[in-house]
């Protein structure tokens, strides 16, 4: 490859093929670049360490996951229908990334821990998009009053099980999704504003 047409996103998707290939700990910068056919000074152009690399891998696979969703939150739809399908399409993203790729999630599970940073940008970013979805059904009147950063890290707490990696061997169960759907059933009361005034109108009566 000439070195004038060499691309950030061209390096990634060769650091990746590369990391599937060998696994974390045998994969260097040289390996990349000679899958590039490149010199390595060429990709240390564009990632000035080696750890700067493998953090944009993360980066990237976690760009994967969090980018659908967000048509999910643009959406002009009741709130607790976006939360609930924003946490199963979450679910979904999560299951492909382990069961389509195993080899490249392996890699990211190793990756990951060095990249502590993105990691916890990512999860933030998830947070960002719960709450946008929970503010946007308080102003309409549809979830009760309340901080809605807190109320979706507490969503996501709730939820971990379902897309946490550290869970992944349990999303093969075959009672999963009717375990999420359980689940939200409890959730989902603490969070609409027409069921605690249901509640409250039962108790009057």
């Amino acid at each position: 490859m000439n070195d004038a047409v060499l691309t950030r996103e061209k390096i990634l998707e060769a650091a990746e093929d590369v990391l599937r290939r060998f696994g974390p700990t045998k994969t260097t910068v040289v390996d990349v670049a000679r899958a590039l056919d490149v010199s390595h000074g060429s990709v240390y152009r564009h990632f000035p360490s080696k750890a700067a690399l493998r953090d944009a891998v993360v980066e990237r696979l976690l760009e994967r996951v969090t980018r659908p969703l967000e048509a999910i939150v643009a959406e002009d739809a009741p709130a607790d229908d976006r939360l609930y399908r924003w946490c199963r399409a979450l679910m979904a993203a999560k299951y492909r990334k382990v069961h389509d790729d195993p080899e490249l999630f392996a890699t990211y599970m190793t990756l990951a821990q060095e990249a502590r940073e993105v990691t916890t940008a990512h999860l933030q970013h998830l947070v960002d998009q719960v709450a946008a979805i929970i503010a946007d059904g308080i102003s309409r009147g549809e979830i009760v009053d309340g901080d809605p950063q807190q109320m979706a890290r507490t969503l996501l707490h709730a939820t971990t099980r379902f897309h946490h990696p550290a869970f992944a061997a349990t999303w093969i169960e075959p009672t999963v999704t009717a375990d999420f759907d359980a689940l939200w059933a409890m959730i989902r009361p603490g969070l609409m504003q027409d069921d605690k005034v249901a509640r409250k109108q039962l108790r009057k009566s």
